[in-house]
């Protein structure tokens, strides 16, 4: 952000005496974005602590399990990514909101040019917009127009500047604003239109961009992620019936901490790349249809796992009961915390859908000279649907109460109050001005409809484009990954039953030789005792990674692609929301459960 925003941090911290020269500009301005409350310098001595007890705990870990001579640089390395997983957080963090922040820039310039055709004042837009929005970026809008309040400037051009490093297309469209706002009446709506066509071009080439440039990387999380992974698990078995001894520990080490911790940072800097996201409305706890279901949740999610879990151990194998158990359980939990606020979402989505239409009709007939409260209430009768509905509940509000048109959709009690929606409440805000305009309003209006369905095929292309790297993902996590797994660790048993049948083949052999005396006698006790020998290897071989361990070991790496890469994918497509990714991966990961265990159970008939 700009420099304005860090200088309280950097006061602060030099009161309370600590060196400003430890943080780096990127991490103060991240700090100062992320509005914490702590200076950036507090968050550098944080990390080297951070980074001292990680390397510590790490040290010991790696000293009981390897000896001294691993623990000194296994302990050096975890304190040194410790320290510098702390200091990028806030950096990551700060992308990631900015990210959300930015899928607003079409709809806040769109304010500002349905304001400005009504009344060609920058003040008075700026004012509309940043107060008709909600997220960062109307509220630095907002925060600049009341820096600007008492000078001759709209705080538009500072506002320009401080959010131009992320998405330049904003730096033109303001231009091109406060250039309508002095030139003649025939040429500003030439100028308007460019600044909105502006920002809709630069949202769009950024993201063809961004899926063009991501392919690559996303290809190689693939391939080195998952790919690979899963055909190592598949020379496990082979190695063990060679007599390669594989300890348990190493493979839990790699495919339970290293693997997931790796597809964790390469998620994290994939989302970090991402230019602009289209969030969701955000659904508080606190919305009256998002009842508290923590309590029911946990019920269902104990015994949806507890059930998948008896029935694996009686129909599967006896170890796969607690990776049934937790897929099962978690995921179920998860899908019954997430669905009543998926469900709001649904009702958001539907009011938004049908909103391009109402302003359709009531900017019809308020150009014709019908009274907004009038044209509102006839929206609601023609309209059917969620939009429908909201507009026939508030027309019957403004008749019966002889309320404003912003009273009559948000006042308390109002069919609109727990829409969380800035599009919903941008749309209120616009009708609010168009009923004091009157009829020359209804153009605005008409064109607000355009502008509200350019954003909904804006948002869609985005899907579209992404679909293609997100839809891999989300098949790999649900799907290809636990039936890869499950295949694998039914090859395994069935090698593992094939040693077992040879060594017991080498013993008889051993036997009818010693019975025929002599030579004979001798070179078959030695052949006996050769396969024997060369037997007991390979079932040392395989205890030392035996069958349940290996297929709880592949069953929890199954679980945990299934939440990171349904995570991965579901923030590409629409941002990190926590509702979505919630409700997907409790989908993801009964799905990978049940997959996982139908591929083990039938390749086992195979093998």
């Amino acid at each position: 952000m700009n420099e304005d925003r860090s200088k309280p941090t950097e006061r602060s911290a030099r009161v309370d005496g600590e060196d400003d020269a430890t943080a780096s500009k990127e991490l103060r301005r991240a700090v100062a974005f992320l509005g914490w409350g702590v200076s950036a310098e507090r968050v550098v001595a944080i990390g080297y602590r951070a980074g001292v007890v990680v390397g510590a705990v790490v040290a010991a870990a790696a000293a009981l399990a390897a000896g001294a001579v691993v623990a000194a640089p296994a302990g050096l390395a975890a304190a040194v990514g410790g320290v510098h997983a702390v200091h990028r957080a806030p950096v990551w963090l700060a992308s990631l909101r900015r990210t959300r922040a930015l899928g607003a820039a079409p709809g806040l310039v769109g304010r500002l040019v349905l304001r400005m055709r009504l009344d060609p004042s920058t003040e008075r837009a700026v004012r509309f917009a940043g107060r008709t929005g909600e997220g960062p970026l109307a509220a630095a809008l907002s925060r600049h127009e009341r820096g600007c309040a008492d000078g001759p400037t709209s705080g538009l051009r500072a506002f320009a500047r401080e959010w131009t490093p992320w998405f330049p297309a904003i730096d033109r469209a303001a231009a091109l604003v406060r250039t309508a706002a002095t030139a003649p009446p025939e040429r500003r709506g030439r100028c308007l239109d460019r600044a909105l066509d502006a920002t809709l071009s630069g949202t769009t080439d950024r993201l063809a961009s961004f899926v063009g440039s991501v392919r690559g990387p996303v290809s190689a999380l693939y391939a080195f992620g998952v790919l690979l992974p899963l055909a190592l698990i598949a020379l496990l078995p082979a190695g063990a019936a060679a007599g390669v001894a594989v300890g348990s520990g190493l493979v839990a080490g790699l495919y339970l901490i290293a693997l997931p911790g790796g597809l964790v940072a390469a998620s994290a800097w994939l989302l970090s790349r991402r230019p602009v996201a289209f969030p969701p409305p955000q659904i508080g706890g606190d919305h009256p249809d998002v009842p508290d279901r923590r309590g029911h949740a946990l019920v269902v999610g104990c015994a949806l796992g507890a059930a998948a879990a008896a029935v694996a151990a009686r129909v599967v194998a006896p170890w796969a009961w607690p990776v049934a158990g937790v897929g099962v359980g978690v995921g179920s939990a998860l899908f019954v915390l997430a669905r009543p606020r998926r469900a709001v979402l649904s009702e958001v989505r539907g009011v938004e859908r049908g909103l391009p239409d109402a302003m359709t009709m009531i900017g019809g007939d308020v150009a014709e000279g019908v009274a907004v409260e009038t044209a509102v209430a006839n929206a609601g009768e023609r309209l059917d649907g969620a939009t429908g509905e909201v507009f026939e509940r508030a027309g019957r509000r403004s008749d019966t109460l002889r309320v404003g048109v912003r009273e009559a959709f948000l006042g308390q009690g109002g069919p609109a109050a727990d829409v969380p929606s800035s599009r919903v409440r941008g749309a209120i805000a616009l009708l609010s001005v168009a009923a004091r305009e009157g009829r020359p309003a209804g153009d605005v209006l008409l064109e607000l409809a355009d502008q509200l369905e350019s954003l909904r095929e804006l948002e869609r292309d985005a899907r579209r484009q992404l679909a293609t790297v997100t839809g891999t993902l989300s098949n790999t996590a649900a799907v290809f990954a636990p039936l890869v797994g499950g295949a694998t660790v039914a090859l395994a048993t069935g090698i593992d039953a094939a040693d077992v049948g040879s060594l017991g083949a080498g013993a008889a052999a051993g036997a009818d030789a010693l019975g025929g005396g002599g030579l004979g006698a001798e070179s078959g006790v030695a052949a006996g005792g050769s396969g024997a020998a060369s037997d007991g290897a390979r079932t040392g071989g395989t205890a030392t990674l035996s069958v349940p361990v290996l297929g709880r070991i592949v069953g929890t790496y199954v679980l945990l692609l299934a939440a990171l890469l349904t995570g991965l994918a579901t923030g590409l497509e629409r941002g990190f929301d926590r509702t979505l990714v919630a409700y997907r991966v409790g989908i993801a990961l009964p799905t990978a459960t049940a997959t996982f265990l139908v591929a083990f159970a039938g390749a086992g008939l195979l093998f």
